[in-house]
């Protein structure tokens, strides 16, 4: 499944709150975000505010544009946004992805194929 990684930066004067409030997420957005495909959905947040998030989907675009469809999402963009610098429209449309550049499992399974084939 497709290994996603973004970025985006919480405003320092409000990490504390930025982290309460996802101690408690609302039960039917973590529904939504089930339904809508979104797997093993991570977030970690640095000292200065740089918060990295991690997610598996399918099609993160089709899991993000069906997340876009769900009123739970409208109303918990409209809450978060407020929390976040540098940020041009809601938060789950306006982040950074990031690129891969090594993942253990995918290169432990190409080099065991290829001591297999020699």
């Amino acid at each position: 499944m497709p290994r996603y990684c973004f970025s985006l930066q919480v405003r320092p004067d409000r990490m504390d709150e930025y982290a309460e409030r996802h101690r408690a997420v609302w039960p039917e957005m973590l529904a939504a975000l089930e339904e809508t495909g979104w797997r093993d959905y991570s977030l970690f947040l640095r000292d200065d505010g740089l918060l990295i998030g991690y997610v598996e989907a399918d099609d993160l675009v089709a899991a993000q544009a069906a997340m876009a469809a769900t009123e739970v999402n409208a109303r918990w963009q409209a809450e978060m946004a407020p929390y976040f610098t540098q940020l041009d429209g809601a938060p789950d449309e306006g982040f950074v992805l990031l690129h891969e550049v090594f993942n253990l499992d995918d290169q432990l399974t190409t080099a065991r194929a290829e001591s297999h084939h020699s």
